[in-house]
């Protein structure tokens, strides 16, 4: 089961990561930001094709909820630690502080439009701003971190519906 959680989970990791090119690309083009959104919300379905192809390939065509959710639970963390090892290089090498100038810039912009949605809205420009303040404080190995922990986290309760749907039981014996 490792074997196959490794490579699968390594196959998803690099979805991952090429995702994660599209996040701050749509920062500055809503276009780029709707590929980004695409890459997320298709992870579910390419994980749930992974399980699918081991239950077929190594579990004879069936597999139970445990064993499932198990190797879903794995591949997902395989492929957080892939896509950890990409954030790191991103923020510790590439970003250099991109992605919070850009949302200070986004917030500035909003509140300077003067609409009415901004006009609801001053009274939290002051906590937006201390947010993106103690985001800034953040080193790369803490950002990577919390992005590792939460694609876990988050692997962990997307196993369960993969692993429903992949359950295939073992016909029973004729007597």
């Amino acid at each position: 089961m490792q074997h196959y959680a490794m490579l699968y989970g390594a196959y998803l990791g690099v979805f991952w990561i090429v995702g994660a090119l599209f996040f701050p690309l749509g920062l500055g083009n809503p276009l780029l930001f709707l590929v980004f959104i695409s890459f997320v919300l298709c992870g579910p379905f390419i994980a749930y094709r992974y399980v699918r192809a081991y239950r077929n390939s190594a579990c004879g065509g069936y597999i139970s909820f445990i064993h499932g959710w198990t190797f879903t639970v794995l591949m997902y963390m395989f492929a957080a630690l892939l896509a950890a090892a990409a954030h790191y290089v991103y923020f510790r090498f590439i970003d250099q502080g991109y992605i919070l100038n850009t949302y200070a810039a986004l917030v500035d912009q909003f509140f300077a439009q003067g609409s009415s949605d901004a006009a609801g809205m001053v009274a939290y420009k002051e906590q937006i701003e201390m947010a993106l303040d103690q985001l800034s404080m953040l080193t790369p190995i803490e950002i990577t971190l919390q992005l590792f922990s939460n694609n876990v986290f988050w692997g962990v309760f997307l196993a369960i519906p993969t692993a429903l749907f992949a359950m295939k039981r073992v016909p029973p014996l004729n007597q």
